[in-house]
């Protein structure tokens, strides 16, 4: 596998560049007192060095020895041993003060916004997926914590979850209750002292248990005796694996175990655990009965993280597929005269870079990644705006960030996955062979597609709950951002028409849609579920095509200014030159030219409607 590299250029320029977050901050009271552009720089290059000397060296020995689970000698419950060098890896990472990034600055956090902590997490999970979901699920956790949690709690807790001394977990799903968490059935029991007895078994818990941390907090979803049927009789509690005195010395195992740990497709060195809690102490988080609606301030957190999940896997087979590319010789080139790569017909092979096909899956993945990552970026910004704005721009940002939560989780977990299946085709057979660690990524990235909730049921939550619940409003929040981009460049002197044009057209395509679907809404719902899917990708592409536009705008810009003279920069100090901005502008061209027409066939499927998923008798399947 090719050393992982951080795309450091790239996220500097849609920083600063694209979506100009140093004016962002500066406008924010309370972000300014925070970050500016140095710090954010000086993060994401030490981030960088971590990522690539520290995480990214022991993800294939991770993957191959994994998690190790032995039974206590009582039988009740076990231990889990992460694989050899994570435990030293966690170490280094909590002394740098990682797990404290985007954390509350009154308990110890450094209060980054979510446009500087989404490309911490980016390339933490290109480094390794399995490493990063230790802190990733600590830092949701914490969040939730943080917005929903008692004083008491908070002064108790959060400290020791931003140090890294202790780590957290969710904990949701139960064997018979996944995606319906209104037929769970842990129960929790009012104590005469305010805390409650929780007991129940919780499946597929990530970092559950490991060895990581001297305690792990349990954020679970349980349901008192008298609480009201389905969800919203649920509410959320914090509870220990070991009780935490006054002093915040630690106690006796508060009666929670790990039963078993699952043997996964992917994500081995990950803890994946069946957690017991047999009359454990818990302490309410939030209101009673109101559970999931703080637990979903950490799930849409983890959501998009894991949307963020599926783009660093698409990247680091990007990596690795480039490397191996421009080296594998096989073959010649159909047309010797044309391509750069070509020796003119002598009789050496070529490399595979000469081969229309090969060149096609790189571009492909190359448009996806950077696409990804500049929406992601967007949608980071819309956050930070709901977070610490005011007003209208508050309004917006909390608007686009709760549509596009669903869209980021599924869209880029989709094509994610492709990507890791393109450079796994690129390799070859050797993309098959263990030892050159592309299979890791087709399989590390295909969970990304199921937990945090299927994309499926992203796409659901999408177009029923937002689109049509909203009656359309929330999907017009978007429709109009980039309605008025595009007035701004119809005058444009750049030569953005070969932009905004098809971009005009997916965006009338994608109201229209959108209206299309309400009027159908009213009449037949199963209309929505068969669209759904599609629904969210003809958004997807029209939405990346957005962000291409932008980022295409400012390559035209610099290309065209006396600021590119210069061929080859120091690209961490956000430096950039002529071919940069070209290889931007050429992949944008690309992404209009061969990837946004696929929207076109989505766009066919929905309008052929649901009748022909219906017509047929279950037995006839």
């Amino acid at each position: 596998m090719a050393d992982y590299k951080a795309p450091l250029t790239d996220m500097n320029f849609l920083l600063y560049q694209v979506f100009n977050a140093d004016t962002m901050w500066q406008q924010l009271p309370q972000l300014n007192e925070q970050v500016d552009q140095e710090t954010a720089v000086a993060i994401l290059q030490e981030c960088a060095k971590i990522a690539e000397q520290e995480i990214a060296p022991i993800a294939r020995q991770g993957d191959e020895i994994g998690v190790s689970f032995t039974l206590n000698e009582t039988g009740i419950g076990g231990q889990v041993t992460t694989a050899p060098g994570y435990k030293e890896a966690f170490n280094t990472f909590a002394q740098g003060g990682w797990c404290a990034l985007g954390g509350d600055t009154n308990y110890g956090g450094m209060g980054m916004p979510k446009i500087v902590s989404a490309f911490v997490e980016e390339m933490l999970c290109s480094a390794d997926i399995s490493f990063a979901l230790y802190p990733i699920l600590t830092a949701g956790a914490a969040l939730s914590l943080a917005k929903h949690g008692s004083e008491e709690l908070k002064q108790r807790y959060l400290t020791k979850l931003y140090s890294g001394e202790w780590a957290a977990s969710m904990c949701l799903t139960e064997a018979h209750a996944g995606s319906d968490l209104g037929i769970i059935k842990t129960k929790a029991l009012p104590q005469t002292d305010g805390s409650y007895q929780i007991t129940g078994s919780k499946i597929f818990i990530t970092g559950g248990e490991h060895d990581l941390t001297d305690n792990i907090i349990h954020l679970v979803l349980a349901k008192l005796p008298d609480a009201p049927d389905g969800p919203k009789g649920i509410s959320l509690f914090l509870v220990p694996k070991f009780s935490v005195k006054n002093n915040d010395e630690l106690g006796a195992n508060n009666n929670v175990s790990c039963g078993a740990i699952e043997h996964k497709m992917g994500i081995h060195a990950s803890a994946t655990c069946v957690i017991n809690f047999d009359g454990a102490q818990g302490f309410l988080i939030g209101e009673l009965n109101k559970g999931l609606a703080c637990m979903f301030t950490m799930m849409n957190f983890e959501r998009i993280g894991v949307g963020i999940q599926g783009m660093s896997a698409g990247e680091r087979s990007y990596q690795n597929a480039l490397e191996y590319a421009k080296e594998r010789r096989q073959g010649k080139s159909l047309n010797p005269t044309a391509v750069k790569n070509s020796d003119g017909g002598k009789k050496q092979p070529d490399s595979i870079m000469v081969h229309g096909d090969v060149r096609r899956m790189l571009l492909s993945m190359k448009a996806f990644n950077e696409g990804s990552r500049a929406l992601s970026c967007y949608i980071a910004q819309q956050l930070d705006y709901a977070t610490f704005a005011t007003d209208e721009l508050q309004q917006k940002g909390e608007t686009l960030s709760a549509l596009m939560t669903p869209l980021a989780k599924a869209f880029f977990t989709d094509l994610g996955f492709e990507s890791t299946v393109a450079g796994q085709q690129v390799l070859g057979g050797h993309g098959y062979i263990r030892e050159w660690g592309q299979e890791q990524l087709v399989r590390d990235a295909r969970i990304a597609q199921i937990y945090e909730g299927t994309n499926g049921i992203q796409a659901m939550d999408l177009l029923l709950r937002k689109v049509i619940g909203s009656k359309g409003k929330m999907i017009n929040v978007f429709i109009t951002e980039v309605s008025d981009y595009i007035k701004t460049q119809q005058d444009s002197a750049l030569a953005m028409n070969e932009f905004i044009e098809p971009l005009q057209s997916a965006l009338t395509d994608l109201d229209d849609i959108s209206q299309l679907l309400l009027a159908k809404s009213s009449d037949d719902l199963n209309e929505i579920g068969a669209a759904a899917n599609d629904y969210l990708h003809v958004f997807g592409y029209t939405a990346m095509a957005f962000v291409w536009a932008k980022m295409a705008q400012v390559s035209l810009e610099k290309l065209n200014s006396s600021d590119s003279s210069v061929e080859n920069n120091d690209t961490e100090q956000g430096e950039y030159g002529n071919d940069f901005y070209n290889s931007k502008l050429q992949t944008a061209q690309y992404y209009y030219a061969r990837l946004l027409p696929r929207r076109l066939s989505l766009l066919a499927t929905i309008k052929a409607g649901c009748q022909t998923l219906f017509a047929i008798d279950d037995e006839l399947f």
